[in-house]
Formats: C-alpha cells, structure tokens, sequence
C-alpha cells in the first residue's frame, strides 16, 4: 500500500480500496496457503535430487533396467513431478481460486466494493 503520510488528501485508488477488502485478503491468503508448501515441497524434493546427486554416487549409478539407471530416473521424476505440480495448480485455481476472483473483478469493475 502506499503511504498516505505524504498527502492525506490523495484520494484512494481502486487498487488500494480492493487490496484492503476482506475478499481480496482472503483470495491472496489462500494462494498463499496453496502455492508456498507446493513450492517447498517442490524446491525440498530438488534440493534431495542435488545432494544425491552431489554426494551419493554409488546410489545414484545404481542400474535399475539396462542403461536406466536411478540418477536418470529421478532426474526425470523432477519433469513429471513439474508437470503434476501444474496439473494439481490449474485444477486447484479452476476450483477454488478463479470462482471468486472473477466475482470480485466482477464487482470491482462495477464499482460495487
């Protein structure tokens, strides 16, 4: 938000008066409750890929079926798991998140908040 200390007397902005409704509060807070454990999850399951990576060779050249070996399978776990994470994002949005951000532009744009 801006700071109005400067000049009281600016009048509030859209943006402002929709960022401090208890409707846009609650949209971005429950992104929030969805896209920060799916993003630590994510960097954790990275971060775990790298070390094995980086440290557990033997593991990680472990041949699993003819060339295919565990370090090629779990780096290509981190594409699958990349496309299930935006799988899971757009159904979630769909469901739960667009719904009631359309309604609130609905209502912004008709000057309703």
């Amino acid at each position: 938000m801006t700071d109005r200390t400067m000049d009281p007397l600016q009048p509030e902005t859209d943006y402002e008066r929709v960022e401090r409704s208890p409707e846009f509060q609650a949209l971005r807070s429950r992104f929030r409750r969805f896209v920060f454990p799916m993003t630590a999850l994510f960097l954790g399951w990275y971060l775990l890929y790298v070390l094995l990576a980086a440290y557990a060779h033997d593991f990680m050249s472990t041949t699993v079926v003819g060339n295919i070996n565990v370090g090629l399978l779990l780096g290509l776990g981190q594409f699958v798991s990349t496309f299930v994470i935006t799988m899971v994002y757009a159904s979630w949005a769909n469901k739960r998140q667009d719904p009631i951000a359309d309604e609130l532009r609905q209502r912004i744009e008709g000057r309703d908040l």
